[in-house]
């Protein structure tokens, strides 16, 4: 293979990448039900792992990013279920507590509403703040850029 079939082929599989790992990503939120979300994994893993691998190894300066930008949560608000000892009020609470007008990574405000929460005992895990802050994001209550189910690669603001 040459570099510009590398370049080739790069493109289709960052493209199968990134396609997989949003199938991955609803297959995690059905893993308990669906039997074959393990199987999507694998694929994703076998992608990754070995298909980009072999690519990079030979063309090391193809590598555009320093990480893949993979989904961290697909869990969406309406498929939460909060634990008795939390209400949606607080879950708010927490998380403006933790958002200011900067941008700043949506992992990091998702890391700190999970420290607070777990200060508190309220037992809200980070895909619950993550999805909580999706929404308000869509609701028009905060600001962020970037895809918010890719925690490292987006960004959280209180609105102006």
């Amino acid at each position: 293979m040459n570099r510009e079939q590398a370049e080739e082929i790069l493109d289709y599989l960052l493209a199968a990448a990134y396609e997989l790992d949003e199938a991955r990503a609803a297959a995690a939120v059905l893993e308990d039900q669906d039997e074959n979300a393990a199987s999507v994994s694998a694929l994703v893993t076998k992608l990754n792992s070995e298909l980009l691998q072999a690519i990079f190894d030979r063309f090391p300066d193809l590598i555009t990013f320093e990480e893949f930008p993979a989904i961290s949560s697909a869990l969406r608000w309406d498929q939460v279920r909060l634990p008795p000892s939390a209400s949606e009020s607080q879950v708010d609470e927490i998380i403006y507590s933790v958002v200011n007008p900067r941008w700043r990574k949506m992992a990091a405000m998702v890391w700190q509403a999970v420290k607070r929460s777990d200060e508190l005992a309220l037992g809200i895990t980070e895909e619950m703040f993550a999805a909580r802050i999706q929404t308000l994001v869509k609701a028009d209550r905060l600001e962020g850029q970037g895809d918010l189910r890719r925690w490292r690669h987006s960004e959280v603001r209180l609105k102006d």
